[in-house]
């Protein structure tokens, strides 16, 4: 476990009377209870974690009513007499003090946005990773020991604040954190979000030695509750990428699971794209995002032809279409999101696609983290003190060639 993590749970420790963190796990399947105590079985041993068990909700319940010392809930959702959502609409009225982490089947995005809505902390997803589990246990703790710092300076701005860094860490944790790249392409991309946490995001998909796919997105909204549905929307894309659908399918997929009991009626604009490295063939779809650019060795710059497709979360059963570009070596392709060319100047005036293509036609064979400095300095400029109104995200493709 990375040392970070371990001083999390310290953190915890050391911030209470120095007795373990008490776990409950509440899940019908009984095996689960031998998974867990054998996983954990270390620090168990060195007393920093204890676990209880329930079976269903209202064995839940009743535990929680005679021991106030459980800190955190892990709960499954499909369970007799009371269900994890109902187990969860109770403690959110009842012991709000309390975290809980849901543990769901993989795709049921209905139950999940459900339950983050009744107070969930965080979710996993069945089959049960451990490793996983242990992460989204650490960070759970971590937060509740920031928050019991909060309340024992009864602060509440400060405990807002510390809520708000638990989750910008989260957003910043899904972004990517190292760009890939060969002696076929190379990659660069930022997030700089307009508020503590934002709705934009990107992601780099490495499928096979071939292959790279490309992400970016823009979800309506700013603050935690886009950047909930911003981690969604990833993690749904993600997994089917990585099976190496195809674009359009991805974002079909992505469409149908979001547009699910969209009760507060989000929505997020997605490109995604796939570079085949050998042959230079860019295949994509593009639902409903601002047109990305391909810069030419002669400093051509071209928008991508639309898909003509609509952004996702509103329209179930949509068919996305696709579309193919081939590059050739030199070029290199300019995604961003509407926080650059709507950037406001003096007069409100915006930062425009004009400018945009009139900069990147001035590349001349930049690296890629170059050609985003240079996007991002610019509009910095153009806006001067007018503050930071949108997400800002660039994300930087160059293929050099087979």
């Amino acid at each position: 476990m990375p040392d970070e993590l371990e001083a999390s749970v310290a953190e915890v420790v050391s911030s209470s009377t120095g007795e373990p963190i008490k776990i409950l796990v509440v899940d019908d399947e009984v095996d689960l209870e031998a998974l867990v105590l054998q996983k954990f079985r270390r620090r168990i041993r060195r007393n920093e974690l204890v676990f209880d068990f329930a079976h269903n909700g209202q064995e839940a319940i009743n535990k929680l009513d005679e021991d106030d010392d459980i800190a955190m809930v892990i709960s499954d959702i499909n369970m007799p007499v009371m269900d994890g959502l109902a187990l969860l609409k109770q403690l959110n009225e009842t012991k709000p003090n309390i975290r809980s982490v849901i543990v769901s089947a993989y795709g049921d995005m209905n139950n999940i946005r459900t339950a983050m809505n009744r107070g969930a902390f965080d979710f996993v997803t069945k089959p049960v990773d451990f490793n996983d589990l242990e992460i989204t246990i650490d960070k759970t703790l971590k937060h509740l020991a920031l928050v019991r710092e909060a309340l024992s300076n009864r602060d509440q701005l400060v405990a807002l604040s510390y809520e708000l860094d638990v989750a910008r860490d989260m957003q910043a944790s899904v972004l990517p954190r190292s760009f890939p790249s060969s002696d076929r392409y190379k990659t660069h991309g930022f997030m700089i979000p307009a508020k503590e946490v934002g709705g934009d995001f990107y992601d780099f998909f490495a499928l096979g030695d071939d292959k790279i796919g490309v992400a970016i997105g823009d979800v309506s909204g700013k603050g935690i509750a886009a950047a909930l549905f911003m981690m969604a929307c990833r993690t749904l894309l993600r997994s089917r990428a990585l099976e190496g659908e195809a674009p359009h399918q991805c974002l079909g997929y992505v469409n149908d699971l979001l547009s699910e009991d969209n009760d507060n009626c989000m929505f997020v604009t997605l490109f995604y794209g796939v570079l085949d490295t050998q042959s230079g063939i860019f295949d994509y779809c593009n639902g409903g995002h601002n047109p990305p650019r391909v810069v030419h060795e002669d400093h051509q710059v071209v928008a991508l032809p639309t898909t003509r497709d609509v952004a996702l979360g509103v329209l179930p059963g949509h068919e996305f279409n696709h579309d193919s570009l081939q590059l050739h070596a030199d070029d290199t392709l300019f995604f961003y999101t509407d926080g650059v060319t709507e950037a406001e100047g003096p007069g409100s005036e915006e930062f425009g696609e004009e400018r945009l293509d009139s900069l990147l036609a001035k590349i001349d064979r930049a690296d890629c983290e170059e050609v985003s400095s240079l996007v991002l300095d610019h509009v910095r400029e153009f806006a001067g003190d007018n503050p930071q109104s949108d997400d800002i995200t660039c994300v930087v493709l160059r293929y050099n060639g087979h």
